[in-house]
């Protein structure tokens, strides 16, 4: 059989792509390497229980079309994002925020923590060399040290010296 789309992969942009073709009257071949579709967004049912397998997934849109086409074809849960993050027993709101940086340095007005934050700033003179370097000139050393560097790092398996 001739096909009209070759579509590798079946994560949420292959087997919507092929949904719509198919929907238009076009054929299509989804070629998947994982014995199941959905990519990185499919769940495992275990016990009326989805578990994500290929971690955690938060859908966003401020589209009400996106989704209203979305909840065609799988029923959400409501879910309200509260990220914090660890830093040696301390627990920091993400994203920062007054609370993070009263945490962070005692200080309690966003004058104070502008301060702060510039004052740490100044430590990167120059063009920076690497994501470590740009991260310090952004945020300061420590919002970086205590919120971006551990992440990055685990997110990329590499140092943050040698990420660009």
């Amino acid at each position: 059989m001739i096909y009209d789309y070759l579509v590798v992969g079946s994560g949420l942009f292959g087997a919507t792509f092929a949904y719509e073709a198919t929907r238009r009257g076009k054929t299509c071949l989804v070629v998947e390497k994982r014995n199941h579709v959905g990519g990185n967004i499919y769940c495992d049912c275990r016990d009326g229980i989805n578990i994500h397998r290929y971690g955690a997934h938060i859908f966003h849109t401020s589209l009400r079309s996106v989704w209203d086409y979305i909840c065609g074809f799988a029923e959400m849960n409501h879910f309200i994002n509260s990220p914090v993050a660890n830093y040696k027993g301390e627990l920091y709101n993400l994203p920062f925020n007054m609370n993070t940086f009263n945490k962070m340095w005692s200080v309690v007005t966003p004058r104070e923590a502008q301060e702060m934050i510039e004052r740490q700033r100044a430590e990167i003179t120059g063009e920076p060399r690497n994501l470590e370097e740009q991260a310090i000139s952004l945020v300061g050393r420590d919002i970086y040290e205590k919120l971006v560097k551990g992440y990055t790092e685990k997110q990329w398996g590499r140092p943050c010296t040698e990420l660009p």
